[in-house]
């Protein structure tokens, strides 16, 4: 038993720990809530009512949206994210120290991020809206012969939210709105041994067993509910200039699941039930809208997001006492910095640009392959274009260019995860880069 809970550690260190963004947001966040939006670099976005939609960022700005009106529409997420390096390990079939090179291109997958916003007003005062759309996900798959599949090859997280919000207007100058959030999540994380090991299970030690190359280490799946809350508020300077506030809390999930692999102590077929915490940490976000002329707009924004609660993943397990440690994790709060304008060209039209920096929520340090955290810069352009008085469509479309960063895997001595993940594989050190596409359309219509 004991030989098995070393590999189980290993194998949950090394698969487990496969969170990772397709790096258009920090962490595993996403910020894609709309075309309208996207067009601006999600400029000012606390501050902003172009649609149905605003109540996603700060349902407070329901108060600015007239009778009725929905918001439907979709974003294609498009990254190109690479990893490439060194592995430096020790040969188990004639025990020498060895090196080989590895890459793995274009492992984030593609995505459609769909939306959708109702917005209703009651009386002069009172404004209910409902929202549907995401906050949190990613899906990464990399190379099957990639070398450094010990720390990881595969990991998914894919969330459902929904919003019921209500927004008061409490005089020409301030607004207040609040909501109640249910998040459905799902997940699953793998990793395998790398090719580099022997086709056979070697034994180093009395209490060690190497498994073979290609071998699952591990495989684990769950899902599981929760509810949030959202609050903000909007402060109309005067007829030019307004403000916006809004906060999301931190959401935790339990991810309910199984496991199986040879990493659990378990044979082909056997699966174990399990579960893992997962935090969907809290957000916050100042905006501000000014209306210069009568055809030019800016609006700004700073965001913070609370990743600094994601200091490390453990798994429970059936048949073990104490919670298996997966990954120290040890990330940073993330901020984000945002300017745009949007320009009426003529009556039916109005064209949209924007540029944004999104700081990395991890150090260089805590980098990983699989969570190749970097910082961002946002070049985004778009435009709404009114049909009739009561439907509009909106198209956007965001270039992201993700900085060069450096990865070294194992990490530091002080993490258990990592030190066990070095032992089988050996070590990592290499660099990520990458871009992502985004290009959204949202079709508007007022009752």
């Amino acid at each position: 038993m004991k030989n098995n809970k070393t590999i189980l550690s290993l194998a949950v260190a090394l698969g487990v720990a496969s969170l990772s963004s397709s790096v258009h947001a920090a962490g595993f966040q996403l910020a894609e809530y709309s075309a309208t939006g996207l067009g601006r670099a999600y400029a000012g976005e606390a501050a902003m009512a172009d649609n149905a939609s605003a109540q996603w960022r700060n349902p407070a700005m329901l108060t600015y949206l007239k009778g009725t009106q929905v918001s439907v529409g979709a974003i294609y997420v498009n990254p190109n994210l690479d990893v490439e390096g060194t592995v430096s390990y020790l040969d188990y079939s004639d025990f020498q120290s060895k090196q080989v090179g590895t890459a793995s291109d274009d492992f984030a997958l593609d995505a459609v991020i769909p939306n959708l916003y109702v917005s209703h007003q009651l009386n002069e005062q009172l404004f209910l809206g409902f929202a549907l759309g995401t906050n949190y996900g990613m899906e990464t798959k990399l190379d099957d012969n990639f070398a450094a599949s010990h720390f990881g090859n595969e990991a998914m997280i894919k969330t459902i939210e929904a919003n019921l919000n209500l927004a008061y207007q409490l005089n020409e100058a301030w607004s207040f709105g609040g909501g109640l959030r249910f998040i459905s999540g799902e997940g699953h994380f793998g990793a395998t041994a790398p090719g580099h090991l022997p086709s056979t299970p070697t034994q180093v030690s009395a209490t060690t067993v190497i498994p073979a190359a290609g071998t699952t280490l591990k495989y684990m799946e769950g899902e599981d509910t929760a509810w949030g809350w959202q609050v903000g508020t909007a402060w109309q300077i005067n007829q030019h200039h307004r403000i916006g506030f809004a906060y999301k809390s931190e959401v935790k999930l339990s991810l309910d699941g199984y496991a199986e692999g040879v990493g659990f102590g378990l044979m082909p077929g056997q699966k174990n039930d399990g579960n893992m915490k997962l935090p969907l940490p809290a957000t916050l976000e100042l905006a501000s809208y000014h209306q210069l002329t009568d055809a030019l707009a800016v609006h700004a924004s700073f965001n913070w997001t609370d990743w600094s609660a994601f200091e490390k993943l453990e798994a429970n397990l059936v048949g073990y006492d104490t919670p298996q440690e997966v990954k120290i994790e040890n990330w940073e709060d993330n901020y984000r910095f945002a300017i745009g304008a949007t320009y009426q060209a003529m009556p039916k039209l109005a064209l949209r640009t924007g540029i944004a920096y999104d700081t990395s929520a991890v150090s260089d340090k805590n980098r990983t392959i699989t969570i190749p955290e970097t910082d961002r810069t946002w070049l985004s352009v778009g435009a709404s274009y009114e049909f009739t008085k009561k439907f509009t469509l909106d198209g956007g479309f965001t270039y992201i260019i993700a900085k060069d960063a450096s990865i070294k895997e194992a990490r530091s001595t002080d993490y258990k995860s990592d030190v066990l993940a070095e032992s089988i594989g050996g070590t990592f050190v290499g660099q990520t880069s990458g871009n992502v596409w985004l290009i959204g359309v949202q079709a508007n219509y007022r009752f």
